[in-house]
């Protein structure tokens, strides 16, 4: 049984990778991930367990059968939950379905979903709920609309303080997980 102790990070990267010496790098929602990095390395106390960090790096151009997707799955298998980064420009692509799917439906983790485009509580909901514009960006990914009421699902903004709350609390945590629903943080 894998030891289950980081946070998977899953994220929009276009396909293929940006040709530029950037690769990845150039997608913003990338550079959100790289954020939750950042804080942890500016801050120790930051509960942040990158996953991406427990398994050997891949190339832009590896072989998607016979090393991106094993890779990817190797290091959900050893995350306690995931960390879905969730903005306008999030598509459906072939890496982030594979992400979601194997993470909800395979190994039931559940996900702290991060809205990099809200800053506070309040700018996610309206009347205490969860904003329509919000749940409208769950169609950029069917997978995730279509799976997540499987598991526990927290819908945070980009708050390093919320999303710190959010990574402490064991409701959100495969190993102690609460009863799948959909969850957020009130003002």
């Amino acid at each position: 049984m894998a030891y289950r102790n980081g946070n998977y990070t899953a994220f929009y990267v276009a396909e293929p990778f940006h040709t530029s010496s950037l690769g990845a790098n150039a997608t913003k929602d990338f550079q959100y991930y790289n954020t939750l990095r950042m804080w942890k390395g500016a801050d120790a106390t930051f509960p942040f367990v990158d996953s991406h960090d427990k398994t050997y790096s891949v190339r832009d151009g590896s072989d998607w059968e016979y090393t991106l997707k094993p890779r990817l799955r190797e290091r959900l298998r050893n995350s306690k939950n995931i960390i879905f980064i969730l903005s306008s420009i999030t598509s459906n692509s072939r890496a982030l379905r594979e992400e979601i799917d194997y993470g909800i439906n395979d190994q039931g983790l559940p996900v702290i979903v991060i809205y990099p485009e809200h800053t506070t509580k309040e700018s996610l909901l309206v009347g205490g709920s969860l904003k329509q514009a919000v749940k409208n960006l769950w169609g950029n990914l069917p997978v995730f609309r279509d799976s997540m009421s499987k598991v526990p699902t927290l819908h945070v903004p980009m708050n390093k303080d919320l999303i710190k709350q959010a990574l402490q609390n064991s409701e959100f945590m495969v190993g102690s997980k609460g009863n799948p629903n959909f969850y957020w943080y009130t003002p």
